[in-house]
């Protein structure tokens, strides 16, 4: 029997900001583009979306373009430039732009607590007062992700900016709303009351389970979202990395089991941000999230700023029809 097809989405960015490319992606099968409203403002981004609306027509397609909403997820500020930070370094807490509420959750912390950068990709521990110390190092750039593991930061479902945004979506060709780091069936309620307020109700509305909260009440977003989005990068910082692709499979069967379409995406094709072709196990970590499921997969860098945006649309979009066909014909 045969199902829907898979929808193939990547994410908008320097690295194919031109329509060319954008054009080149969309021939090979992209169906839609997610624009990160955590890196630019809906109103600035008019050259991208302009390159995008003009690949569409030169293509003859209509897709999807998501905006991924800033929400309560806490990022880090703009610092003069990119702070590189080295393994065994100890340095002063204002070296790093934390926003405020980290900042002073930071300051009446117990030495040791963990701060994780960049999804991930940099660890500090409190060390003393005002003091940091850095676990695993690398170049922090502006507006990274900052995580406190098991501390909860309480913040607003929407910022002034996703309200802003909200009431220019459908001018700016906005078909779907991602919502990060969902809470509780209170956050969609609130983003779902703005869409309608700005007439724009019937954009779709995406939910991004990225914290133990979202896990915890799964079956309570599931009836108040279009989509569930298993966001792996800052759920792989919520639990402990190993326990990541069990959570990613009870999300997955609970999806089925409500029969709410589901996403899959963070680093289904990372290597390719430098590499023109993907590494094994990236491929089978897409065959496997459409043999669970998945209505959609995304890749996130590796598109916006990757060195290989369209070999990387076409490695997805093989590897999905590829999965595809192996699930119809196991049927």
């Amino acid at each position: 029997m045969q199902t829907k097809q898979v929808r193939i989405y990547g994410t908008l960015g320097p690295a194919c900001g031109d329509c060319e490319t954008l054009r080149r992606m969309l021939s090979e099968g992209l169906d839609g583009m997610r624009l990160n409203l955590s890196h630019t403002a809906l109103e600035d981004a008019a050259d991208l979306l302009e390159a995008w609306r003009k690949a569409a027509d030169a293509c003859g397609k209509r897709p999807q373009l998501l905006i991924d909403m800033q929400g309560p997820e806490l990022r880090i500020g703009t610092p003069a430039k990119p702070l590189s930070l080295r393994e065994g370094d100890r340095i002063d807490m204002e070296t790093i732009p934390f926003p405020d509420t980290v900042q002073t959750t930071l300051k009446a912390a117990a030495p040791g607590q963990e701060i994780l950068l960049d999804d991930g990709k940099l660890l500090l521990k409190t060390d003393g007062p005002d003091r940091l110390l850095v676990v695993r190092g690398g170049l922090l750039e502006s507006r990274k992700s900052v995580a406190l593991p098991g501390i909860a930061i309480h913040a607003p479902a929407m910022t002034d900016a996703d309200r802003r945004h909200i009431r220019i979506a459908k001018d700016c060709g906005v078909t779907a709303v991602m919502q990060p780091f969902v809470r509780g069936k209170e956050d969609l309620i609130a983003v779902r009351a703005a869409l309608n307020e700005a007439g724009c109700g019937d954009l779709r509305l995406l939910a991004k389970v990225e914290n133990t909260d979202g896990i915890a009440h799964l079956s309570e977003l599931i009836p108040h979202c279009d989509e569930i989005v298993i966001a792996r990068g800052d759920l792989g910082n919520a639990v402990p990395l190993w326990t990541l692709p069990a959570a990613q499979k009870r999300i997955a069967a609970a999806c089925r089991k409500a029969g709410r379409d589901f996403m899959v995406v963070t680093q289904m094709l990372d290597s390719m941000t430098h590499r023109p072709v993907p590494t094994r196990a990236e491929v089978s970590d897409i065959f496997n999230a459409v043999l669970d499921g998945a209505s959609s997969v995304m890749v996130t860098g590796e598109t916006a700023s990757g060195e290989y945006p369209v070999e990387t649309i076409r490695y997805l979009v093989k590897t999905v029809r590829e999965a595809e066909a192996f699930r119809d014909e196991t049927r």
